[in-house]
């Protein structure tokens, strides 16, 4: 064991196990963690915020637990929703009134500290009040500026919860002992505010790269065609609008090219729509996969593909769940961002265009059809060996590790 440090506590309302379609940042986490002694526990709800559904059947309980490959998961039944409007914010503040009260009375041995995650700052919030219900440490993870997004997104600045989440904000990178931040330029952002950069620790995304070991050969959903793939979220940060003007550009000259987007999400049924009138034949929707089959999914696709809007708050940087996927399956990517960090980029594992860029990326898109097989697979072998060495779970554990005993031995100083 190292340090003093035995149980962790993880608050995120969004995390999930690998057998549910998303980002399993904390479960990676956790299961390396409890491979290296720790006892990781991790509150979440099960509802799908991107199909609105429920994943668990509680009966007639408010929570219930799962031990899924040794990571120990507590989850919260929150209020359902069918849209994205005031009810996911009824959802939120359900998840974090329900994980004060089941957290604070729960009968297993207490945490030795506290790492509660946004998206949304409540859950956050919920956690700081259990470290300071238990005496431990609170670390506050930054997987989104918000409520910077919600504003970059066209809500007002003025809207009363915008006006909320800014001061819980400030109050919480206040009270953390330390804040991990996803994206690489956040610390600018924050710092800001008025929050010293000394207690700001970056930890991107990452892959947990044993999904990807038996891949095994190059396959294909056809023989005669050449797949583009995008799998994720259906959103509208996830500019897909353009990729079908792509696909537009392309039907005719180029038929062996296909499209292929692999997920769900409020987008998804205006996208089909727009397929189904443009009359799209090269365009193919299918649904979400687990986590753990993303691997067998991507591998039979030839070239893949991250279509991002050009926003402001990307002068931050990005840590996409789904881009790391992409660099650890040895596949070429074509990459339209505005971000100021670009992984593929540094990777030497594709193509970048500009955003809202359809004719610039259609060209890449080419380019890479055209391209020959020996060198689109170089460029996926560069995407492979970049995770290997800089985003790879035991690379970032480390990270986490240190963040963690430094925060305890603070703490043990601070009592001396």
């Amino acid at each position: 064991m190292r340090g003093k440090i035995k149980n962790i506590w993880i608050f995120n309302h969004y995390a999930i196990t690998p057998n549910l379609p998303g980002g399993t940042r904390h479960f990676d986490f956790a299961k390396e963690l409890t491979k290296r002694g720790y006892e990781v526990v991790i509150f979440a709800s099960s509802f799908r915020h991107n199909l609105y559904e429920e994943a668990k059947d509680y009966g007639k309980e408010i929570y219930i637990e799962e031990d899924f490959d040794g990571v120990k998961f507590v989850w919260i039944k929150t209020t359902p929703y069918r849209r994205n409007d005031w009810r996911r914010i009824v959802n939120m503040l359900s998840y974090s009134v329900r994980v004060y009260d089941i957290a604070r009375k729960f009968t297993i041995e207490k945490p030795d500290i506290i790492i509660g995650s946004s998206v949304h700052l409540f859950a956050a919030f919920s956690a700081y009040l259990l470290a300071k219900c238990f005496k431990v440490p609170f670390i506050m993870e930054v997987r989104d500026l918000w409520p910077l997004t919600l504003i970059d997104m066209g809500v007002p600045r003025w809207n009363p919860f915008v006006i909320v989440l800014g001061i819980f904000e400030r109050f919480l990178y206040k009270k953390a002992k330390r804040i991990i931040t996803l994206l690489p330029k956040a610390s600018d952002y924050i710092t800001s505010l008025g929050v010293s950069e000394d207690k700001i620790v970056w930890i991107p995304n990452g892959v947990d790269l044993e999904r990807f070991r038996l891949m095994g050969e190059e396959r294909k959903y056809s023989r005669q065609g050449f797949t583009v793939l995008y799998m994720g979220a259906i959103g509208a940060i996830n500019n897909l609008d353009i990729a079908l003007e792509v696909a537009e550009i392309l039907q005719r000259d180029y038929p062996n090219i296909k499209f292929l987007f692999v997920g769900d999400g409020p987008e998804k049924p205006r996208l089909a729509k727009i397929v189904e009138d443009r009359k799209l034949d090269n365009v193919e929707f299918r649904n979400p996969v687990p986590k753990a089959d993303v691997a067998k999914t991507i591998s039979k696709a030839d070239v893949l593909l991250l279509v991002l809007k050009d926003l402001r708050l990307y002068k931050y940087g990005i840590s996409s769940n789904k881009l790391f996927d992409y660099l650890a399956s040895g596949k070429p990517i074509i990459f339209s961002s505005s971000a100021i960090n670009n992984p593929v980029e540094e990777a030497n594992a594709g193509i970048t265009v500009p955003p809202d860029g359809p004719v610039e990326l259609a060209k890449a898109t080419v380019k890479l059809y055209e391209m020959p097989e020996e060198e689109r697979r170089k460029l996926g072998e560069n995407g492979r060996k970049y995770v290997e060495k800089y985003h790879s779970i035991p690379h970032l554990v480390d990270k986490l590790e240190r963040v963690i005993n430094k925060v305890v031995n603070d703490e043990l100083n601070s009592t001396l």
